[in-house]
């Protein structure tokens, strides 16, 4: 449903799921009320698969590595 309807045997929110009988739920459809659902999910592949990246990755110290090693200056003498 797009929108909140009640009658006298259900009372549906904006998201609600119900089977109406065909000619109702055309109406429905057709007033801008509801939606179609598929019955069965269907899987749909992504529309524009990922960027790949491939390069040289930068060495620990141009990264901006914040963990000190014993020799570069950790504070601790």
């Amino acid at each position: 449903m797009l929108i909140g309807l009640a009658g006298n045997e259900y009372a549906l929110s904006p998201g609600d799921e119900r089977d109406f009988p065909q000619d109702e739920a055309i109406r429905l459809i057709e007033a801008g009320f509801a939606l179609p659902v598929a019955e069965e999910e269907i899987e749909r592949a992504v529309s524009e698969p990922a960027q790949e990246r491939r390069g040289k990755k930068p060495k620990a110290r141009e990264a901006g590595d914040v963990v000190s090693d014993e020799n570069h200056g950790s504070g601790d003498q």
